[in-house]
C-alpha cells in the first residue's frame, strides 16, 4: 500500500466554562461572554488519507475449437461428439468443474456436406491448472483443435475486494496521522465522527508475473482511494484515581 500526505485540520474550540472578556468594547463598559457548559465539547481533528493497491487478474478464459465435415448428419455429429467427450474427460481429470465450462455446437450444410463446428470455453482461476490442460490438449489432439491464448480478466469479487481493501487502508492511514497529531496537541484521539470517501479511481496497473513462477504474465488493476475523516478529541487524563 502507498500513501500520500494528509490534509489536516484541528479544531480545539473553547472548553466548557471558558470565559472571554472584551474590556474595550465602545459604549459597553466591558462585557462577559460565557460559553455554556455542554456535555460534548466540540474538539475534533480532520484529516484526509490516501492509499493505493494493485491486484492481478484472477480469471482467464481459454477456448478450444474444432470442426469436421461428413456426408451425413449422424457421421459428423458422432465425430464431433467423440472429440467433445475427450476434451471434457481431460478437463475432468484436471479437476475442472462443470460450471466452469460451456460447450456450443453449430451445424450447417454446404457443397453436399454437413459441417459441424464446436467450441469448448473454459474459465480458469488456477493458472497452473490452465497451463497443464492446454499442454495435454495440444499434445494429444495436435492440429485437429485450435487452443486459444488465455484471455485474462478480473472477476467482480476480485474488484470488489480491491476497492474495499484500498478504502480501508486509506482510513487507517488517516487514523494513524490523526493519532500522531492529537498526541502532539496533548489530546487523546477519540471515536470517528465522519468518514467520507472523496475519491476512488482505478487504472491499468501493467502486467504481473504469475505466482509460483508459472511464467504467465497477467494484467493488473491499480486502485486508489482518498478519504476525509473527522475524529473526536479528548483531554488526556493526567490523574488516575487510586483504589
Amino acid at each position: 500500500m502507498a500513501s500520500s500526505p494528509s490534509r489536516v485540520f484541528a479544531a480545539l474550540l473553547p472548553a466548557a466554562g471558558d470565559i472571554y472578556r472584551d474590556e474595550n468594547e465602545p459604549g459597553m463598559g466591558g462585557h462577559t461572554v460565557t460559553v455554556q457548559r455542554t456535555q460534548n465539547s466540540a474538539r475534533e481533528v480532520q484529516v484526509t488519507g490516501s492509499a493505493e493497491a494493485s491486484c492481478p487478474a484472477d480469471r482467464a478464459t481459454v477456448s478450444v475449437s474444432f470442426r469436421n465435415s461428413k456426408e451425413s448428419v449422424n457421421d459428423v455429429t458422432n465425430s464431433i461428439s467423440r472429440r467433445v467427450e475427450y476434451i471434457l474427460q481431460t478437463l475432468r481429470q484436471h479437476h475442472v468443474k462443470g460450471e466452469e465450462l460451456t460447450v456450443t455446437r453449430h451445424i450447417y450444410r454446404a457443397d453436399d456436406l454437413y459441417h459441424m463446428e464446436a467450441l469448448v470455453m473454459v474459465v480458469f482461476s488456477d493458472f497452473g491448472q490452465m497451463e497443464r490442460v492446454c499442454i495435454v490438449l495440444l499434445e494429444k489432439l495436435d492440429k485437429s483443435v485450435c487452443v486459444s491464448t488465455p484471455h485474462f480478466y478480473h472477476s467482480e469479487e476480485c474488484l470488489s475486494l480491491l476497492r474495499r481493501s484500498v478504502c480501508v487502508a486509506a482510513v487507517e492511514n488517516a487514523r494513524l496521522k490523526a493519532s500522531e497529531i492529537s498526541s502532539m496537541l496533548g489530546q487523546t484521539l477519540g471515536h470517528p465522527l465522519l468518514v467520507r470517501e472523496e475519491e476512488a479511481m482505478e487504472r491499468d496497473g501493467g502486467r504481473e508475473e504469475g505466482e509460483g513462477g508459472e511464467g504467465v504474465h497477467r494484467p493488473s488493476i491499480s486502485a486508489t482511494s482518498r478519504v476525509f475523516v473527522t475524529f473526536n478529541l479528548r483531554h488526556k487524563d493526567r490523574t488516575r484515581k487510586k483504589i
